[in-house]
């Protein structure tokens, strides 16, 4: 067997075929087995090396490696759950302590709880245990705590730089807290050590996408794809890069081959109908409509799968199914947020009183002074991507992505604060003295760095949440452009209503609370230009479909840019688009959109009481007492 083994590397092909002859001679022999499965994976034969996998841990249950192997698969194949629970396995089987094997078992259990007393009673006593450090980082990553867990998993590495496993984890946390640079960075460092690990490489794709490298990106998921052909939701994340990069019928090719594996997947059917200009054809409205009739399906099958009718509805001209089947979709999303509308108008009125024109005006020289960012803000699917279109097609301006960097500034200043205060965040920062303001805004400029790929001199961030953040690009980014993406209220309310987004946006499941949402937006965007007069350029998506060229030329001027006949032509701009309007964006504007929304009309009072004056008064701003 050692010999076979000292083969992987050099023969994995003359390894599998010992393994196998092993096999024939003691069925039941688990090194074998596991030998045949790391063969299978050099000859990047991935489905056949899980299913080894599984037939050794099925044969010795407490073989530490063949669990930590499978995980890795199981995470490349996209099956988060699994991996976790595989992984737990292999913490459970390599540890010798019965506290830290009785962690992983309440872990295998979802009894966080429980877990978390153990592991932090025992590193009371064994502070140095790295094993449990790095178990303790996985709870608090479960709790959604991770800031916790990239304190934890620093401590865990000083300890043990060569922690694979520990070092992986970090990688994640620090990707799922928006640090892209320097989770590219630890991936890098693990895929050195082992550059065919197929949990490595997936993460991988996974940053390359998110930092816009979506050539490598790609690239990598092709090759993972040509090693587990079967997997569903490796042919999802292919189809995301491929939409992304205008390859659209190469995307729906891959949406495709993600329902033929697994035919319940709603989230590739909804990921077909977002791509919007995609019409269902009569065998597929039949298929979903036989899934969402099984007992077993998720709910978050019967989300998607009902949203991706009513856009299917929608497109046929069956407005009341349409709208049955949105309505579903959001009600039973809606069912499992924690979604409170009071808490987001508590926070604007805070913003209201604590910036005032007095404020601003004491802190003028605040921040760094980089004309470089170019934000545009408002409500999602108010035209923010056609804005960001247009100016992307100018030469001195660079389109990236809806960056989360002021978001996570916005957090971390939070982190200081009274945790539970509603907007406690806003203290923090009006009390940030100059020099601090400054390192933040120089803080945002180095971790979008990443980000800018062309060179141009000034780049778009279009995160259209930041609309809630203005004053800290004001205090700690002074020079920034912003631009306020408008729409008129029910077209882009309900724009909402149809859409599912993959995260955030909780306000968008109700209509009365998207209602209330956009009537907050327009409080306090009428507040800020006020108090900053002139700092913010409006653009109406009405408008700039009746009077493109008009428009172009006023946001270029509140740009400083010249005007270029490219940026009328925005839809022969070939650079990857991200957000849910990426193949409308790459058509000529027209206006049949703009009333859409009235086939619908007689189902949206809900929305239109939540609204209140702000529908009545646009485009003009009701008074706000």
């Amino acid at each position: 067997m050692m010999h076979a083994t000292r083969l992987l590397q050099a023969e994995p092909a003359l390894a599998a075929e010992q393994a196998r002859e092993i096999l024939k001679v003691l069925p039941q022999h688990a090194p074998a087995a596991f030998l045949l499965a790391r063969a299978l994976a050099g000859l990047g034969r991935g489905d056949e090396a899980v299913a080894a996998l599984r037939k050794t841990v099925a044969l010795q249950p407490d073989h530490p490696d063949a669990w930590r192997t499978l995980a890795d698969h199981l995470l490349a194949n996209g099956d988060a759950e699994g991996a976790a629970a595989a992984y737990n396995s292999h913490v459970k089987a390599s540890a010798k302590n019965p506290e830290l094997r009785r962690a992983a078992v309440a872990m295998l259990r979802n009894d966080i709880a429980t877990a978390e007393s153990l592991l932090k009673a025992h590193l009371m006593r064994s502070p140095t245990d790295v094993a449990a450090i790095r178990m303790l980082a996985e709870v608090a990553m479960r709790c959604d705590r991770d800031g916790d867990a990239v304190k934890l998993l620093e401590r865990c590495l000083a300890l043990a730089p060569d922690f694979a496993a520990a070092r992986y984890q970090y990688a994640i946390v620090l990707h799922r807290s928006n640090d892209a640079g320097r989770a590219l960075a630890e991936i890098e460092r693990l895929l050195a050590a082992e550059p065919r690990n197929p949990a490595y490489r997936n993460l991988l794709g996974v940053i390359l996408s998110r930092v816009g490298d979506y050539a490598r990106a790609s690239a990598i998921f092709a090759e993972l794809l040509a090693e587990y052909p079967s997997n569903a939701k490796a042919w999802l994340s292919y189809g995301h890069v491929l939409k992304t990069e205008g390859r659209t019928k190469e995307s729906i090719d891959a949406y495709r081959k993600s329902i033929a594996r697994e035919p319940t997947f709603g989230e590739a059917y909804w990921s077909l109908a977002n791509l919007k200009t995609f019409h269902f054809e009569q065998a597929d409205l039949a298929a979903m409509n036989a899934r969402l009739a099984e007992t077993k399906l998720t709910d978050a099958d019967r989300v998607h799968f009902h949203f991706a009718l009513g856009k299917a509805f929608e497109d046929a001209r069956d407005y009341p199914k349409s709208f049955e089947h949105y309505s579903r979709a959001n009600a039973l999303h809606h069912a499992g947020l924690r979604y409170e509308p009071g808490l987001n108008t508590q926070r604007m009125q805070r913003m209201k009183a604590k910036f005032t024109r007095e404020f601003f005006q004491e802190r003028e020289n605040s921040g760094c002074q980089s004309p470089d960012p170019i934000f545009i803000i408002g409500m999602p699917r108010a035209g923010s991507t056609l804005v960001e279109q247009i100016l992307s097609s100018h030469s001195a301006v660079e389109g990236t992505a809806e960056l989360p960097e002021i978001i996570s500034l916005a957090k971390g200043l939070r982190t200081l604060g009274e945790a539970e205060a509603v907007g406690s965040y806003i203290d923090v920062l009006a009390a940030t003295d100059g020099p601090a303001l400054r390192e933040l805004g120089e803080r945002y400029l180095e971790r979008t760095r990443l980000h800018r790929k062309s060179g141009r001199p000034f780049f778009i961030d279009k995160m259209p949440n930041n609309f809630l953040h203005i004053g800290l690009i004001r205090l700690a980014l002074p020079g920034a452009r912003i631009i306020d993406a408008r729409r008129q209220p029910v077209a882009c309310c309900f724009s909402n209503f149809k859409q599912h987004y993959a995260k955030g946006q909780r306000f968008s499941y109700d209509l009365s609370d998207i209602g209330r949402y956009y009537r907050d937006y327009v409080e306090l965007m009428a507040h800020f230009d006020q108090v900053l007069p002139g700092r913010i350029h409006r653009v109406f998506y009405e408008r700039m479909v009746e009077d493109t060229e008009t428009e172009v030329r006023k946001l270029l001027d509140h740009c400083g840019l010249p005007f270029e006949e490219s940026c009328l032509r925005f839809y022969e701009n070939e650079r990857p688009v991200q957000t849910a309007s990426s193949e409308q964006v790459r058509q000529p504007i027209y206006r049949e959109a703009m009333d859409h929304w009235r086939h619908f009309d007689e189902w949206l009072g809900p929305l239109k009481e939540a609204l209140g004056p702000v529908l009545d008064a646009y485009p003009e701003v009701p008074r706000f007492d």
